[in-house]
């Protein structure tokens, strides 16, 4: 699945547009590599997304092309959070 894609569809993000800007400005990286917005996500890959003032480590546990707000939260576990002062 896309990462634009993955991101609106487990509402870490908002829309797909502004998901692709993040990615595309290298502020998302997967497994470590800067990630692009058409990189593709698979179960068990670690994001660290960069937004605002935060920084949130998360890791993916499921794939899916669509899913109502109560279950979105189950598409990820996040593993650390940290503010940038």
């Amino acid at each position: 699945m896309r990462l634009d894609k993955y991101l609106k569809v487990s509402r870490l993000i908002k829309r797909r547009t502004l998901a692709k800007e993040v990615a595309d400005q290298g502020r998302i990286t997967i497994n470590g590599a800067v990630a692009k917005a058409s990189s593709n996500v698979k179960t068990g890959d670690e994001l660290v997304i960069r937004l605002g003032q935060r920084i949130t480590t998360l890791r993916v546990e499921q794939l899916q092309e669509s899913t109502r707000k109560e279950d979105a939260t189950q598409m990820f576990t996040i593993l650390k959070e940290e503010k940038i002062s």
